[in-house]
């Protein structure tokens, strides 16, 4: 069984007098935080805050960039998009919580594209190569947390950008790799022990298991829990607790990246 892993949570995903998500709590058990970047959630008053206090806890943090859709939530497809236009409203999102991260002196060591974004780009290359050509124009430095085996990840590595290989607690998988559909039952899971006995199986496989019961082996850095899932802070609890009571040591996923490159292991 792996030695370490990561913690991650999409947060930051308030916006004006709209709340969403418990981010002090769940800060205090992660130990990466994905910031959104205002196009599908937060607004510069609450990249600031979760910035500070992800500071104040040592938690690093990273860029959550999005489709341009404050009323979808980022969760709508968004078909025909130029991928020009794309790549600089990525540019445009990874450098505004990069400067952000900067005034409040803890820069972002990563970048993860959120919802629908980040499904379609798992699935098509020439997007994927768009976001990765983004991150690079902003910082070639960051890494990519992505999906291992997926167009993302691949295109991350063609470019020549670190990935950080990360799976999901509260999702189930297609058959593809790829997160399984919202809309379809099961999508979603929401019960906290559950999500913990799958964790320690991709684990100890370094393999997820398709809802068809499809064995898709991969690497492992990181697992994400969605700050917005209804009993978000409770799963990541039970899992925190149930990865260290196996002997896993949390780590933030740079750390672990770093680690894994200064040992010359492949990504």
């Amino acid at each position: 069984m792996s030695t370490c892993v990561d913690l991650n949570c999409d947060m930051g995903e308030s916006f004006a007098a709209w709340r969403m998500g418990d981010d002090l709590a769940m800060l205090d058990i992660v130990t990466t935080a994905n910031i959104a970047c205002g196009f599908h959630a937060g607004d510069p008053m609450v990249m600031h805050e979760t910035l500070s206090q992800a500071r104040e806890r040592g938690v690093q943090v990273g860029a959550h960039p999005s489709f341009m859709d404050l009323v979808g939530f980022g969760r709508r497809r968004i078909e025909g998009e130029s991928l020009a236009d794309l790549e600089k409203q990525l540019i445009y999102q990874i450098g505004a919580i990069r400067t952000m991260a900067e005034v409040v002196g803890h820069p972002i060591r990563h970048v993860k594209t959120h919802g629908a974004l980040g499904n379609m780009a798992a699935e098509d290359r020439e997007m994927s190569l768009a976001v990765s050509r983004a991150i690079a124009a902003v910082d070639p430095g960051l890494i990519h947390l992505a999906m291992p085996g997926m167009q993302t990840s691949l295109a991350a590595q063609e470019l020549g950008l670190r990935v950080g290989n990360e799976v999901f607690a509260d999702r189930a998988y297609a058959d593809n790799g790829n997160l399984l559909s919202r809309k379809l039952p099961g999508a979603v899971i929401h019960d906290p022990e559950m999500a913990a006995d799958r964790v320690l199986r991709m684990i100890e496989e370094q393999a997820v298991t398709t809802v068809s019961g499809k064995r898709i082996a991969l690497a492992i850095d990181s697992v994400c829990v969605h700050g917005d899932t209804p009993g978000a802070v409770e799963m990541a609890a039970v899992l925190r607790r149930r990865l260290e009571t196996a002997g896993i040591e949390i780590r933030p996923m740079a750390d672990i990246v770093a680690s894994r490159a200064s040992s010359g292991i492949q990504q």
